[in-house]
């Protein structure tokens, strides 16, 4: 009899799931356990194990009582058989057959009415119900068209508002709406929804919960660079295939499927926050669980805050893998305080977070770290109907110059089959191959089962749904439709939230929640910007800070905002080059500060309609230091490389390292060679001098920028 037993432990020795042990523990013996982590001992486990071993002997009993009547039920029924002639037999195995096939075809009516009916909510959203429908902006001529009224008219309606337009000029909605008022009609805002959406609602459908069935979870693996994702997938390989058997994890598709304990688990081998951020970006979900490798003797880094943001924010549990036990320095006790700051409190400190001690190089801790995946999956009870038409998820995609098209798929319902045919956003087409994680042909594919599929007609986007339909027309159909909104939507670029127009968004009851995402250079200061921020809530809109974290503004930071409509606020930090370029492409505002509350007076003026900002930043251009020289006249010199737009001598500099910001200030000297210079273009090198600034290092960077007015609306 053991002394200590976790739950989990408890209901494997008693061939239970934990959900039915810890439902048996409440009911039966009245004890509130909290989690499948939580450890039994004392009298209590003996009082449990007292209950089963008397279960045991009881069920025993029973068995042998059981398996009489059933040896007499046999006998009996073998006689009974001898007297039956052998057509009665036959003809009970083909109406077995015949009610197969009837129930097979009662569910594909039922889905089809289920299909039947989306369509026609779509029909309703996409305006066609007798009302007029106008878009934001309409040319005359056919605004007349609209109203059934003549243009002429129309145009002398304008005249009377102050408005000269002729037949072709366009006029705004509010225009419209005033001119249509003068000839007693009422128009509509023309709602025009997203095809990727209109796939979904048309072509996807809630299953029946009888017809769901269990599914292999979906992992994810993410972690701070250096700190052993690839290591540990390696080591469940090795794991998996000790005895030599060929395959295991392969980078063929970007995804894989492992056997433990006669389970699956399917990993994603993309970066992790990438994979599921993509994904969240569209409205989907591809991943139920999430690995967070963090270093026993690096402990936590900027990308494990990262990762542990992306996770927090796709809503998936996070199992920490603490690597790298195999080495003296590492500290698990260290790495479990930290993560404490992130809300990740280990099981055996009273939290709920698993924490599984690894080593990728010696393989110690892996067999551990895969059960209990598969004991979160159980929580989670993971299901899909796999007797459907199936939907997927594209996780990667790229152009074969031999194979043409390819993409890597998810099936998360139904089973995909090559010869289906299938949409994603704008394209379509035939499976003409499907390959599995070890590059092995395959005729079909269930729930949580990653394939590679080739015969689209363009290369997907990482995120996109993917659906089977009936024929190619349907297909065509759908991708074309997609891709004549994409082509529109080139012309007319989306605008995400910014503190300018947020008034407005709240003033039409369309924000309710402004998410905000802040970089600081210390610690300190993000606990304090997150708890202000969250006071100036109020009723009509709640401020939510999503992601709090030390260090500069990066690509991932904006990716992040991307998938959450979010605002990025830095104090003492700049954004990467790179983040800058995804932020100005996507229309993602980064606002940075030096003063705290200079910050909160902007949101706080933002959430009462009172943010009038007359000037803004405009960056010039960038530096990077390649070596100093010390002048005595003169101090430190800064010998750069400018790597970006341009630098001039009146520009206001900031340094930076590592994306912090260590001074911010006027520029004292400027050469190029030995003569003065007034600016410095990019690729040109030259010396520049900073005021009353000598802390220069190998490696900063100089941003220069200005302030310069804005227009106002």
């Amino acid at each position: 009899m053991a002394n200590k037993l976790r739950i989990y432990e408890l209901a494997k020795n008693y061939n239970k799931t934990t959900k039915e042990m810890l439902k048996l523990l409440k009911e039966e013996f009245g004890l509130e356990i909290k989690s499948h982590m939580s450890v039994l001992g004392g009298d209590d486990l003996a009082i449990v194990e007292e209950y089963f071993s008397d279960n045991k002997k009881e069920d025993k009993n029973i068995n042998q009582q059981k398996e009489k009547k059933d040896d007499k039920k046999i006998e009996n029924k073998c006689k009974k058989e001898e007297k039956i002639p052998e057509n009665k037999s036959s003809n009970k195995k083909k109406n077995k057959k015949s009610s197969n096939k009837k129930d097979k075809k009662k569910n594909k009516k039922q889905n089809k009415r289920s299909k039947k009916s989306t369509k026609r909510e779509i029909k309703a959203d996409n305006n066609d119900d007798g009302n007029i429908y106008i878009p934001e902006s309409i040319s005359v001529k056919s605004f007349a068209e609209k109203i059934d009224e003549n243009a002429n008219q129309v145009i002398m309606k304008l005249m009377g508002l102050g408005v000269m337009a002729g037949l072709n000029d366009q006029i705004d909605f509010d225009k419209a709406e005033l001119v249509a008022l003068e000839f007693n009609k009422e128009i509509s805002k023309e709602v025009k929804l997203d095809e990727v959406e209109i796939q979904e609602k048309d072509l996807d459908y809630e299953d029946d919960e009888k017809d769901l069935q269990s599914r292999p979870p979906v992992v994810s693996v993410m972690g701070h660079v250096d700190h052993g994702k690839t290591s540990i997938l390696d080591a469940i390989r090795n794991t998996q295939f000790a005895s030599g058997e060929a395959g295991g994890i392969t980078q063929h598709i970007g995804a894989s499927t492992v056997n433990v304990n006669d389970k699956e688990i399917v990993f994603l081998d993309t970066p992790g926050h990438e994979a599921f951020t993509q994904m969240r970006m569209r409205g989907a979900q591809s991943t139920d669980i999430a690995i967070l490798v963090v270093a026993g003797d690096d402990g936590v880094m900027p990308q494990t805050i990262e990762a542990i943001n992306h996770a927090k924010a796709a809503g998936i549990p996070i199992i920490v893998a603490i690597n790298k036990m195999d080495k003296e320095e590492s500290d698990p006790n260290r790495v479990k305080q930290e993560l404490t700051e992130y809300g990740l409190v280990s099981e055996d400190w009273g939290g709920d977070t698993i924490m599984v001690e690894v080593s990728a190089r010696t393989g110690d801790g892996i067999k551990e770290l895969l059960e209990m995946v598969l004991l979160v999956a159980e929580m989670r009870e993971l299901k899909a109907n796999p007797n459907r038409d199936a939907v997927g998820i594209i996780i990667e995609a790229q152009l074969d110059k031999a194979r043409g098209a390819v993409a890597t798929v998810l099936v998360q319902k139904g089973t995909l089959h090559d010869k289906d045919y299938v949409v994603t956003g704008s394209s379509s087409g035939r499976i003409r191959a499907m390959f599995n994680s070890k590059g092995q042909a395959i005729s079909e594919a269930g729930p949580s089962t990653p394939v590679q599929i080739l015969g689209l007609s363009d290369v997907a986007e990482a995120g996109d749904k993917i659906f089977a339909v009936e024929d190619e027309k349907i297909a065509r159909a759908y991708a074309d439709r997609a891709k004549e909104q994409k082509r529109e939507e080139r012309l007319i670029q989306k605008s995400n939230t910014n503190l300018e127009d947020m008034y407005e968004g709240i003033e039409e009851g369309e924000l309710k929640e402004l998410n905000i995402i802040v970089k600081t250079d210390v610690k300190g200061t993000v606990d304090a910007v997150a708890s202000s921020f969250s006071k100036l809530s109020n009723e009509e809109v709640f401020v939510n800070v999503i992601a709090g974290a030390v260090g500069g503004i990066s690509e991932s930071d904006v990716l992040l905002a991307q998938a959450s409509n979010a605002i990025i606020i830095g104090f003492n930090v700049r954004p990467t080059q790179g983040a800058l370029q995804m932020a100005e492409e996507n229309n993602i505002e980064i606002r940075t500060y030096s003063i705290i509350y200079e910050a909160i007076e902007d949101v706080e003026k933002a959430l009462k309609g009172m943010l009038d900002p007359e000037f803004e930043e405009k960056i010039l251009g960038r530096a990077k230091v390649q070596e100093t020289f010390k002048i005595p006249s003169a101090g430190t010199i800064a010998g750069v490389l400018v790597t970006n737009g341009s630098i001039p001598r009146s520009a206001k500099i900031r340094l930076l390292r590592d994306n912090v910001v260590i001074f911010d200030g006027e520029i004292e000297s400027m050469k190029r060679f030995k003569d003065d210079a007034k600016v410095l273009n990019n690729g040109y090198e030259g010396g520049i001098g900073l005021e009353k600034f000598n802390d220069i290092k190998e490696g900063d960077e100089l941003e220069a920028y200005e302030m310069v007015e804005k227009e106002r609306a």
